[in-house]
């Protein structure tokens, strides 16, 4: 609201009694007085409302309410108040109306108001000169207005804009061929989309995963299965990833034209790009252990030593070789327990760790940008000495430890919480964690007769690295926990690093497999190691074991965790899993289709 409209209103609401305000800018509301003129002005009509939030201080005799309330305040018809957008409004040139009116049909998505708009703008007295915007917006309207019966006049004036668009010589931007696109795919012609968005290069576009999805998706319901991956290579070739709704359309019309081969290719996909999914994967899954093209596929001349190797080597829970196996998958019902052991076939589902190229490349960044933020040699210094002492099952977050909970009046650095996390990891582990801190936390403790004794014995044992001043700790035990591939110990969420690194699918697989939260209960410790097993598609043993999570539902500490599973054991094995989640321990209850080796 205008200034001066604000300072009438407190005088207009000062005079009858509505409010009074103080020095500090509160605001004492007489809510009698106001609900009364509000009932009034409902009944009479005689006032126009201009709508505001104020925060109201509203004073009783026993104590004083703070709230906040949506408040109409009155403006006297034909006063000498104005109504500044209407007077605008009035006045706008043809341009700017076009454009207050086509934004009304985009929001609206109003077909034949665009229609219109767009006609007055190209013939009579006041035409319009037409922009990127206008053209894209014209167009989008067009291509979410592709069914029913508007179909054909959605399309015939999307081609008509599109055609006037290159005419006028304005260059396509993203937006534009990926609604035309759109337009191509609901005129029935995929291979018009898909040459749509091969032209990109010659306007200098750049591709979007969204750009691509009319021509995919046309060419997968069209049981066009070769289209799809050449339109996917396309994808790759521009460095764009499919996820998990384009996955799962490769894998439906992969399964229906028996594409075997593919079908273990988009599993794959799947298994890397999603940690949970969704019902419709469940039952594309399920469609395909369940067809008769699923008989044909697999080997039994199978070398299990390169099997387990190839499954170390990849992290766990998968190989990669491809089917395995022979016969036909039937169903059957099964349970897993709450440590992840199939109670069918016995097999243990497994944490999946990332594979060892991914653990060099994401070491590599790591020592990358912490060379680049930090002192190159004193960072080069610890990577030569961690070379040397590279046999540590665990690393520990020292300041994150000693700092937990300790925002008290005589809270401070608590060295016995960081005592008590390294005495439990050389219980568990009957080795010695290192220990990460800062060099000013260090020379403090060192002056203190009760902590020196302690970080005298670490120094000794190479238990504690000290870094040196100016340099931020993080990159120091991040760095040390992908390189020896072990455990850290920190409730840091890290999620400063995980803009810069690999992916937040790729962080948070790692963090998975490798992050220990720990809590101190009234001084006791509990370390909350990782999960015993991956929600991830899984191999396991002499052939394919699939588990697709998808959770509906989670809350902690007992609650009810409702998802469903898709498993398949070592001996071939598919399942169907609705899991309750009871104090502590997961129970499963599945439907198991087994394979077995003839």
């Amino acid at each position: 609201m205008c200034s001066h409209i604000a300072a009438r209103t407190k005088a207009w609401a000062r005079s009858i009694g509505l409010a009074s305000y103080g020095r500090s800018g509160n605001i004492s509301v007489n809510l009698g007085i106001f609900s009364s003129i509000r009932t009034h002005m409902t009944k009479t009509q005689q006032w126009n409302y201009v709508s505001t939030f104020n925060l109201l201080h509203f004073k009783t005799p026993t104590k004083t309410l703070t709230l906040t309330l949506s408040m109409d305040i009155p403006v006297i018809k034909n006063s000498n108040f104005k109504n500044k957008n209407n007077k605008h409004k009035k006045n706008q040139n043809p341009e700017s109306n076009f454009r207050y009116n086509l934004d009304r049909c985009s929001r609206s998505k109003d077909l034949t108001g665009a229609i219109s708009l767009y006609e007055s703008a190209i013939s009579g007295d006041n035409k319009v000169h037409l922009s990127h915007y206008h053209f894209n917006a014209l167009l989008y309207i067009f291509s979410n207005s592709i069914s029913g019966t508007s179909n054909n006049l959605a399309i015939d004036y999307g081609f008509k804009v599109f055609d006037h668009m290159l005419s006028n010589n304005v260059a396509p931007t993203e937006a534009t061929i990926t609604s035309i696109a759109r337009l191509s795919v609901a005129n029935s012609d995929g291979d018009r989309a898909f040459e749509f968005v091969k032209t990109m290069n010659k306007y200098g576009l750049t591709p979007k995963l969204r750009t691509y999805d009319p021509p995919l998706f046309w060419f997968c319901e069209n049981l066009m299965a070769d289209r799809a991956y050449e339109v996917e290579e396309h994808m790759n070739s521009k460095g764009i990833e499919a996820e998990e709704s384009q996955i799962l359309e490769l894998l439906r019309v992969s399964s229906e034209v028996k594409r075997g081969d593919k079908v273990y290719h988009y599993l794959h996909k799947l298994r890397k790009a999603v940690r949970g999914v969704s019902e419709t994967a469940e039952e594309i899954v399920k469609n395909w252990f369940e067809s008769e093209a699923a008989v044909d596929v697999g080997s039994l001349d199978v070398d299990s030593e390169k099997v387990k190797e190839t499954m170390a080597k990849n992290g766990g829970g998968w190989h990669g070789l491809g089917w395995i196996g022979s016969g036909k998958w039937r169903v059957c019902r099964s349970t897993i327990s709450s440590d992840g052991v199939c109670c069918s076939c016995g097999e243990q589902l497994v944490c999946v760790d990332i594979d060892k190229a991914e653990t060099e490349k994401f070491a590599h960044s790591v020592a990358l940008l912490a060379m680049e933020r930090e002192s190159k040699s004193n960072f080069q210094d610890f990577m030569e000495w961690l070379d040397g002492h590279a046999n540590y099952e665990a690393i520990v977050d020292g300041a994150n430890i000693a700092l937990y909970q300790q925002n008290f009046a005589n809270g401070g650095f608590s060295i016995n919480q960081l005592e008590a996390v390294v005495k439990e990891l050389h219980r568990s582990h009957n080795k010695m964690p290192l220990v990460v801190l800062h060099q000013k936390r260090v020379q403090a403790l060192l002056r203190s007769p009760s902590s020196e004794k302690l970080l005298q014995e670490w120094m000794s044992q190479d238990v504690l690295y000290t870094t040196p001043i100016g340099s931020n700790d993080d990159w120091y035990w991040l760095y040390a926990t992908v390189k020896l591939k072990c455990l850290l110990v920190t409730n840091d969420e890290m999620r400063d690093h995980i803009f810069e690194l690999l992916g937040s699918n790729f962080f948070l697989k790692w963090k998975e497999r490798h992050q220990v939260r720990y809590t101190f209960l009234k001084g006791n410790l509990k370390l909350q190691m990782p999960p015993l097993y991956s929600n991830v598609i899984q191999y396991k043993g002499n052939g394919m074991c699939l588990w697709l999570v998808k959770v509906k539902n989670l809350q902690e500490h007992g609650s009810a965790l409702q998802g469903r599973d898709v498993v398949a054991t070592s001996d071939r094995a598919l399942m169907t899993v609705a899991k309750p989640l009871k104090t502590g321990s997961i129970l499963f209850t599945a439907y198991l289709g087994l394979r077995t080796a003839e």
